[in-house]
């Protein structure tokens, strides 16, 4: 690669929208196939919503946020789904 494309590669990596597409395809590629999580630039930001199967599975997401987009401006709206069983039985009409 030449000078003035290491360059252009070191900006595109500082440029936010491509850290989120960076990080939108290793939650999608990774071992938790996280499609889940809604990922968007807002001003200086970014914000994350969605939710996620379980505790250790919002962990690993904000694990990999926190290395991709390092040093940028994060909201993290992640919940966990109830995935408790019923204290009842359901009763169908």
């Amino acid at each position: 690669m030449n000078e003035h494309g290491a360059e252009h590669a070191a900006d595109a990596r500082q440029n936010p929208e491509y850290r989120v597409a960076h990080l939108r395809d290793r939650l999608a590629a990774g071992e938790l196939g996280e499609l889940g999580i809604k990922i968007e630039v807002r001003g200086g930001g970014v914000l994350l919503t969605g939710t996620v199967p379980s505790p250790p599975c919002r962990e690993e997401v904000l694990r990999a946020v926190h290395q991709e987009l390092a040093g940028l401006a994060v909201h993290c709206d992640i919940a966990v789904a109830e995935n408790d069983s019923p204290d009842h039985a359901e009763e169908l009409t």
